[in-house]
């Protein structure tokens, strides 16, 4: 037997499963992870990895590609500005028209420290806001080399993922309000999408709508398409299928949908609700938009590949219900479509089928802005006053814990590799269990161990093995399966021939 030094270098890698635009990848709200978190509190720092401050207003969602997090807020220079959550009706605008400075931050997503922070344009905002919105409600997004964020009227910024400024777009004043009368304006919350090389943003307001796509690169506008529209909210989706790549659209005239390359309008079926918040979402082969303000209180269920006026063309839609959700937008995950009302009543529904499942208040009820995320077989629904409960995905409804936060939640969480990121009104957390918390210490550090181990002797009539294990560097793949982090490790391992023995 003879000792050989075995160096083994052990280098945590972050292939991180990413979130990077409004609701994840195509909005779909479901994280590929297999394990997520079940209990936490956040008022107490229970199974809270980091939670960090993030200074002003704002109901944008985190985003999230390799080590990083963006979100975005807007900062008033009026300290008592506030955002008033819960269950009422109001048309009316906020009075704070006082300097702000619109923020975009970067957070490193180990440690939740701010990485690096931008002011995007500061000055008074140029429309108004609902008592329910900030004026940074748009998501931003990113795919690892850019990093995007739209402000309504104040414009749209893409950054380098280190900070720098690439570029910068007016697109005019975006006065998204009441149809009743324009003066009462609500806010911009359509957040911006990235496909194949462009930025899609779709801009709703109360004449002039449009839906456009600007080159990531350097902001040169690769097309526009004018929309018969009035304000909206909803954020389009790419919906990639059999039958090819389409763009979709929630609006209040029509739910359409584009050619993502150039702009061209393929189908439509409307007329649709004078209010339209939600965002479209594909999955079982099925695109699914829903509303519920009058006139049209609907739910579908559309084939992807339509064409035309699916008004008239039966055929494209799979199934419809005559009830739709106003807020929250809904979640299809495991064969089921789950729809959260403003009040706390879910509706499950078979997503291939349209089949009633089963209806039930969650908790208490209360009042629901942000969307349902799922994971791991757990649906994931958060209330604005504080709390995010778990139920089982299923059949059946089953309440498997409520967790408390400590302060008003009114965007919707991100999740990816287990990790639930949540962003309060005035935190933004990392919500990981205990397993997850040795873990993400691993993640955060690169080590080096050496190993001292005991070899046979590798006999001389075996050479070609022995010369295979003097000269051979093996690089092995490790899926740990790292519970709630999904993290794998590269092991490198130098086998050294000791010439002195």
């Amino acid at each position: 037997m003879k000792l050989l030094l075995l160096f083994i270098t052990a280098t945590a890698i972050w292939s991180a499963e990413s979130w990077p635009q409004f609701r994840g990848v195509n909005a779909s709200g479901v994280s590929t992870s297999t394990e997520a978190p079940l209990r936490w509190n956040g008022e107490k720092g229970e199974n809270i990895l980091w939670k960090t401050a993030i200074p002003g207003l704002g109901l944008s969602s985190p985003v999230l590609y390799g080590d990083r997090i963006y979100v975005t807020s807007a900062i008033s220079a009026d300290a008592s500005a506030k955002v008033k959550h819960g269950l009422y009706g109001s048309t009316e605008s906020h009075a704070d028209t006082s300097k702000h400075q619109w923020k975009v931050y970067a957070l490193d997503r180990k440690t939740g420290k701010i990485a690096w922070e931008q002011t995007a344009v500061e000055g008074a905002p140029k429309t108004k806001r609902h008592p329910k919105a900030t004026q940074a409600n748009c998501t931003p997004a990113t795919d690892g080399t850019y990093v995007v964020a739209y402000f309504g009227s104040e414009g749209l910024y893409t950054y380098s993922v280190d900070g720098k400024l690439l570029w910068k777009k007016d697109l005019g004043i975006v006065n998204a309000g009441w149809f009743f009368e324009p003066d009462y304006e609500w806010g911009t919350a359509s957040s911006p999408i990235l496909y194949n090389g462009s930025v899609i943003v779709q801009v709703d307001r109360q004449k002039d709508s449009f839906i456009a796509a600007y080159r990531l690169k350097d902001g040169v506008e690769v097309w526009r398409t004018a929309r018969a529209e009035i304000s909206t909210w909803g954020t389009p989706t790419i919906v990639e299928s059999k039958s090819g790549v389409e763009l979709v659209t929630n609006g209040t005239k029509a739910i359409r949908g584009y050619d993502p390359k150039t702009g061209k309008e393929l189908w439509s079926v409307g007329p649709n609700s004078e209010i339209t918040v939600t965002t479209p979402i594909f999955a079982n082969d099925l695109i699914f938009v829903s509303n519920s303000y009058p006139p049209m209180q609907k739910t579908y269920a559309i084939k992807p590949g339509a064409s035309g006026d699916l008004s008239k063309e039966t055929a494209a839609i799979v199934w419809s219900k005559p009830r739709g959700v106003y807020m929250p937008t809904p979640l299809a995950y495991q064969d089921q479509l789950y729809i959260i009302q403003n009040n706390g009543i879910l509706n499950t529904f078979g997503a291939k089928t349209g089949d009633n499942v089963y209806q039930q208040r969650v908790a208490t009820g209360g009042a629901y802005s942000a969307s349902p995320i799922a994971a791991a077989g757990r649906v994931y629904l958060t209330t604005e006053d504080g709390e995010i409960h778990v139920i089982k995905a299923g059949t059946t409804f089953e309440l498997l814990a409520t967790n408390p936060m400590g302060e008003v939640l009114m965007a919707t969480p991100a999740l990816a590799d287990g990790v639930l990121y949540v962003r309060g009104m005035q935190h933004l957390f990392a919500v990981a269990e205990k397993k997850q918390l040795l873990f993400g210490l691993i993640e955060a550090f690169n080590f080096v161990a050496l190993v001292t181990v005991w070899r046979f002797q590798v006999p001389n009539r075996f050479p070609r093995k022995r010369d295979q294990l003097r000269s051979a560097a093996i690089g092995v793949r490790i899926n740990l399966n790292l519970h709630e982090t999904g993290s794998g490790f590269d092991l490198l391992f130098h086998f050294r021939r000791n010439d002195n023995q």
